[in-house]
């Protein structure tokens, strides 16, 4: 599995971003895919999620109504639509997959992308 990231970059408060995320090599039936972030001096923490089987969509409550996660129908792209952008939302965005077999459970992540929101 391999997972690469783009779109992150500087924007001003209150502004918006996308952030891409393509995936290779995932050929599961059961996975959760979405992306992480991690700011300077502070630990990894989710942001985003979606399940492959449920569909369901997962929101950190620090990005709740203003990010919006969404995937084309094949799961090869992933999108984290960001708006209303904050300086706390400033960070290195990863991308993250969870395959869960009946043995084991295997995390694969992406490169990451830096997002800074500033003045």
């Amino acid at each position: 599995v391999h997972l690469v990231e783009s779109g992150g970059g500087l924007v001003q408060p209150g502004g918006s971003l996308r952030l891409s995320c393509a995936v290779f090599g995932l050929r599961v039936d059961s996975y959760a895919i979405g992306w992480f972030r991690q700011a300077p001096g502070k630990q990894r923490e989710g942001v985003s999620c979606i399940n492959s089987s449920a569909n369901d969509t997962y929101y950190s409550e620090s990005v709740e109504g203003r990010f919006t996660l969404s995937r084309d129908d094949a799961w090869t792209r992933l999108y984290l639509q960001m708006n209303n952008l904050a300086p706390e939302d400033t960070a290195v965005y990863y991308c993250h997959a969870r395959v869960v077999t009946v043995v084991a459970s295997y995390d694969y992540w992406g490169q990451g992308t830096q997002v800074t929101v500033s003045s």
